[in-house]
């Protein structure tokens, strides 16, 4: 891979406060610029920016980060995109490269991380991941929670009804602290 000649990125979460965070340390590495909250605003905007580079959240409302993969490869050859996630795994960082991701990094990611890859200077996914530590059972049922209740817009009502568990309980497992790994 090869690295941008005129750095122009473009940051696709939805996350405001990171996005904007992620921007202001990107402009300070000599990028230029373009912020967008969803892969529809981004395929809006992009036409008229014309990136060479992208870092795309995963899991937005709407379009997936994997959607806008494939659209960002089909509309800009050329373009090196990372797909960045706080929901990890395996399947979903053999999806991104085998869609024309450059790398797939996890939250949190820091902006020399990101720099780095942009630069094509951290081993690609494709390279063996580390060995981690099993999580235990209760720390995937609380993340699966956590998960299932940001989907939800934070409702607690709504989110148990989907587990299908009594809303009481939902509120009880979720003021604990979360299970060690």
């Amino acid at each position: 891979m090869q690295p941008p000649t005129h750095k122009r990125l473009l940051l696709v979460d939805d996350d405001e406060a990171f996005r904007e965070r992620l921007a202001i340390a990107m402009k300070r590495r000599g990028y230029e610029t373009l912020t967008a909250p969803s892969a529809a605003e981004a395929l809006r905007q992009a036409p008229l920016f014309g990136p060479n580079a992208a870092v795309v959240d995963l899991k937005m409302p709407g379009e997936n980060g994997l959607v806008l993969v494939r659209s960002l490869k089909e509309r800009f050859p050329g373009i090196v995109v990372l797909v960045l996630t706080g929901y990890g795994s395996i399947a979903t960082a053999l999806e991104a490269v085998r869609l024309g991701a450059a790398d797939y990094l996890t939250k949190p990611a820091d902006a020399d991380r990101i720099h780095e890859a942009l630069q094509g200077k951290t081993a690609s996914v494709e390279a063996p991941l580390p060995v981690v530590a099993t999580p235990t059972l209760d720390r995937v049922e609380w993340e699966h929670m956590q998960r299932i209740l940001s989907d939800c817009g934070h409702n607690i009502s709504q989110t148990a009804r989907v587990l299908g568990i009594d809303r009481r309980s939902l509120q009880r497992k979720l003021s604990k602290y979360p299970p060690m790994k």
